[in-house]
């Protein structure tokens, strides 16, 4: 059996389902009549382009084709980490933070410009936010607690 009728099946198994490990492809490979060595198999996966995913090997359009899950925004991670607690008062909003953990969230956050704020000022655990109204207060508030969610 050649290298290319070989090297067709592979393509044929990652195209039915991720196959979980080269040691089950391999396996496969053998119901099918290729005897083939850990070394051939990593050289047809790589020649191949395949893909190792937490599931197994995939095709690499496979991945493409998944939507990718967003990463967290620097900030979205400081806020996890550091965020405690969103208070609304009026167009106000008061955030505490872990102690030490204002000062760099609010510059982060002053970075990312949020148009929804008109500024911040920070002390050790808290960050007065001023919003230009309730309402936005009330928006901004709701999507730092979905960041934290």
């Amino acid at each position: 059996m050649t290298q290319l009728s070989r090297q067709g099946v592979i393509l044929e198994l990652a195209r039915q389902a991720p196959v979980p490990s080269q040691d089950e492809l391999r396996r496969e490979l053998s119901k099918r009549g290729f005897s083939v060595t850990q070394a051939t198999l990593s050289r047809d996966i790589h020649k191949l382009g395949l893909v190792k995913l937490p599931q197994g090997y995939t095709l690499p359009q496979a991945v493409a084709a998944a939507p990718a899950p967003a990463a967290p925004s620097a900030l979205e991670r400081l806020f996890r980490e550091f965020v405690r607690e969103v208070r609304e008062a009026q167009n106000l909003l008061v955030v505490k933070t872990a102690v030490g953990s204002a000062q760099p969230v609010a510059v982060a956050w002053d970075a990312a410009r949020w148009n929804e704020l008109v500024g911040t000022v920070a002390g050790d655990d808290t960050i007065l936010v001023i919003c230009p109204d309730k309402k936005t207060a009330q928006k901004v508030a709701a999507r730092i607690r979905g960041m934290l969610a």
